[in-house]
């Protein structure tokens, strides 16, 4: 073998990471350094997250001196984009460095312009790629990579995107640590979570969606696992809470309800969460085995109250279908998050605000609303271009002459405090504790011992961002302007 030992790098570093990242196991280069296994000797695979000694630098890079002789890097989040360039710039040159994963396949450019070791980028999914890299491979003959060549860079044509059922799932044995479900970084219950992906991919054609599509521009077509694999996959991870990674885990109908009757026949005791669309309520023979199989939480993409934006958005549902579906879902024991989208193309700030009463009249438990994103290869940049007074920033987010970054901020904290009261709180325990029992009658003991620390922690980032009576003027007295 060309290469003994292959370092498989998660580069965030803790101190600085979100609650959400903190939440998520790197998936996608877990599944990457799984296809490596039979690639090299020794494959070894670090989430600086969770690495208090080797997320010190010196500890790393000694580490890898030592031991590595060809580095992985997975660059997946657009957060801390120079921390990781400079920690790039920090690698043995001696050393090859490859870097993946989405904001690399985005940044191809830049990556190379501002961190003078990388030697590959990989583009787009990854799994098969890296095993021809290492392999030892001739550079120019590997589909999906961009890499350095007589001062220039060479970007080799894209690789087609493989069927989901010959990728081995990961090998989280890989892992030296586990995942935990903290509320605001306190772990209340010790309750372990994971994620699977049983299918990649969506067949609907949402027009403010890019998941679908890789940063290459290429649309992912649902490409589904065999039941059977999923299975397995689960009943091999130790995990106790397990969020289906699908775009839509309903999207086939027959094959969902399988998954149910598998996890039942196999007396799988876990608690799933899954993503899906309003029209699973179209299903209540599948509504009912997921109830049975230990599905406790669907999180449903909305986007909007007003039949103008969901039209806009190609949602392929209006507000009436979202009412009619929710009076049939509230039937069921099951915890209901929504997605919303604001900032839309011409959406009013009346509209924006309608978010938090159109959400408690179709009785969702919780909600995320996120602004509008408009990444390189959105099907609604045309529409922004030909839309007087509408703009894009670095980050890819939409705004406006009448609205601009800080306006949607303020807007936000309405919406949030809006839906957000002390009594919707209290509802949401009611919900989880008693009617979808989510926890066990030990978890919640303990979720009710740490809730002072959860109060704290909560406490402390409204000092920290200095807008703490703000916060409690919104909260109890007036949410104002």
């Amino acid at each position: 073998m060309r290469y003994k030992h292959a370092l498989f790098l998660n580069p965030y570093i803790e101190h600085s990471a979100t609650s959400a990242m903190m939440l998520f196991p790197p998936t996608g280069l877990e599944y990457v350094a799984t296809g490596a296994k039979d690639c090299v000797d020794k494959v070894t695979l670090l989430d600086l997250r969770y690495e208090k000694e080797l997320s010190q630098l010196d500890n790393l890079l000694g580490f890898i001196s030592k031991e590595v002789d060809i580095i992985c890097v997975g660059i997946g989040w657009k957060r801390q984009f120079k921390e990781i360039c400079s920690l790039l710039n920090r690698m043995p040159k001696a050393i090859p460095l490859v870097v993946g994963g989405y904001t690399a396949t985005e940044r191809v450019e830049e990556l190379f312009e501002n961190c003078q070791n990388i030697d590959i980028v990989v583009r787009g999914e990854g799994e098969e790629t890296i095993k021809e890299i290492l392999k030892g491979a001739t550079l120019k003959n590997i589909s999906g990579i961009s890499y350095r060549q007589n001062g220039g860079i060479v970007n080799n044509e894209n690789r087609p995107l493989p069927e989901v059922d010959t990728l081995a799932w990961p090998d989280r044995t890989l892992r030296h640590n586990k995942y935990l479900l903290t509320i605001n970084g306190t772990n209340v219950a010790n309750l372990t979570f994971d994620t699977v992906l049983s299918a990649r991919g969506c067949p609907y054609k949402c027009k403010f969606c890019t998941f679908t599509l890789n940063p290459l521009g290429q649309k992912r077509s649902y490409s589904a696992r065999s039941v059977e694999s999923v299975i397995d996959e689960i009943e091999a991870t130790p995990a106790g809470i397990i969020l289906f990674s699908d775009e839509d885990f309903s999207v086939n109908v027959k094959r969902a309800e399988k998954i149910c009757d598998l996890i039942i026949d196999r007396k799988i005791k876990k608690r799933f969460i899954v993503q899906t669309r309003i029209e699973i309520a179209r299903s209540p023979a599948l509504l009912e085995k997921m109830v049975k199989a230990g599905f406790k939480t669907l999180l449903i993409g909305i986007e909007s109250p007003h039949d103008r934006i969901l039209k806009q958005l190609n949602k392929g549902f209006d507000s009436a279908d979202v009412r009619k579906y929710f009076k049939t879902l509230k039937k069921y024991p099951l915890y209901y998050h929504g997605y919303f989208i604001y900032g839309n193309i011409t959406e009013t700030e009346e509209e924006m605000l309608y978010i938090a009463k159109f959400a408690n009249e179709i009785g969702l438990d919780s909600i995320t609303f996120l602004k509008l994103r408009i990444e390189k290869f959105s099907p609604l940049r045309e529409l922004v271009e030909k839309t007087p007074g509408y703009h894009i920033d670095k980050n890819d987010v939409l705004y406006s002459d009448t609205y601009s970054t800080a306006d949607l901020k303020k807007i936000a904290r309405r919406i949030r405090f809006s839906f957000y009261t002390p009594s919707r709180f209290l509802k949401m325990l009611w919900k989880c504790f008693f009617v979808v029992k989510f926890f066990t009658f030990r978890e919640i003991i303990s979720f009710l011992a740490f809730m002072p620390l959860v109060l704290k922690s909560l406490l402390a980032r409204e000092i920290q961002k200095d807008r703490l009576w703000d916060t409690i003027k919104r909260s109890f007295i007036k949410n104002l302007k």
